[in-house]
């Protein structure tokens, strides 16, 4: 049983934070089930974890209403991690409505079922207004949504994470709600789940960057961001509260230096090259994954996780650790399959 008896639904146990969450969840002792698509990724996950029996898989899709009420049942707490992202499966689709739609999804089953608290993983693009230079973002910032050029994955974060605390609180019961908005998650694979950052890690130690987007941003190790979801989740303090998650501001050049110095001969392809902001713009024309990079050129936006660490008592470790374990793992993983 859970330290507390009570059980925890974590969705999308089998993506890159999912799995993390999870495996934070089952080494506090408590009993947790996790929301999948389908049985197909089952048994990575099991393996990947130990092969824990405090672990409970339930099919639920956020895009359908179909087995929300049984993955709710018993439920006292829920960490909603899932949500697409437009890469894979989801690269050139629209991404903000199954967002906007699956988190409402979600908080309304979990309402049904009497959860006591929601843990919401927003995202730190969700708090990154258009300030003055050296301006520090803090929970109290909003990103606008109808701001133009804005990134579609900074838009689905945002109205998603401002739909949430609508329906809080327009409701009746006594359900609390806790965003988590990270920066740049970096760390080790759990599955070989090579989803957003560890994609372009992968990509820069293959030798597929051959020059870098004068862009930064700030990150955070995904081991310490789950650790920040189960405090927010048991910390009384913590309901009806936005948390950043981030550790330092790192441009992307910095990060491939820290993977050439770090990992050594294994990091031989990574190229540390910036490339002029003008060509950058030039190939946006023709490729959708830059064009959402253009708006960033040469911007520092640094992020403060001061209040994570007043109130839950949280610290990040350094990002160098982050980036080198991360690459270690993708280069493991590579090999193994």
């Amino acid at each position: 049983m859970s330290m507390d008896g009570k059980t925890v639904l974590v969705t999308g146990g089998s993506g890159f934070l999912g799995g993390w969450v999870v495996q934070t969840l089952l080494g506090r002792g408590y009993r947790v089930r996790t929301t999948m698509r389908s049985h197909k990724r089952e048994a990575e996950l099991r393996q990947a974890l130990g092969e824990p029996d405090r672990l409970e898989v339930a099919v639920a899709d956020l895009t359908q209403d179909a087995g929300w009420e049984h993955a709710m049942a018993g439920v006292a707490y829920v960490q909603h991690v899932a949500s697409p992202m437009p890469v894979g499966e989801f690269r050139g689709q629209d991404i903000t409505t199954p967002a906007r739609d699956g988190t409402l999804r979600v908080l309304r089953a979990a309402q049904k079922a009497g959860v006591t608290r929601v843990v919401l993983t927003s995202s730190g693009v969700a708090a990154l207004p258009d300030c003055a230079p050296g301006h520090v973002y803090t929970e109290l910032d909003w990103t606008d949504p109808a701001k133009p050029r804005l990134s579609e994955y900074a838009r689905a974060k945002t109205l998603a994470e401002q739909d949430a605390w609508a329906f809080v609180a327009n409701s009746r019961s006594s359900m609390t709600l806790t965003t988590i908005l990270p920066g740049a998650i970096q760390g080790p694979l759990l599955t070989p789940d090579l989803a957003g950052w560890a994609d372009f890690i992968m990509r820069m130690l293959a030798g597929k960057m051959p020059f870098l987007p004068r862009v930064g941003m700030s990150m955070v190790d995904v081991r310490d961001l789950a650790e920040l979801h189960v405090r927010a989740m048991e910390a009384p303090a913590a309901g009806g509260q936005r948390f950043l998650a981030a550790a330092e501001f790192v441009w992307f050049a910095e990060a491939a230096q820290i993977l050439r110095d770090e990992l050594g001969d294994k990091a031989s392809k990574v190229k540390t090259r910036v490339a002029p902001d003008s060509l950058i713009r030039f190939l946006a024309l023709f490729n959708a994954d830059l064009r959402q990079l253009v708006p960033t050129l040469g911007l520092r936006k640094t992020m403060s996780a001061a209040k994570a660490g007043e109130l839950l008592d949280w610290h990040a470790r350094p990002i160098r650790q982050s980036l080198t374990e991360a690459g270690t793992s993708i280069l493991a993983m590579t090999l193994r399959n």
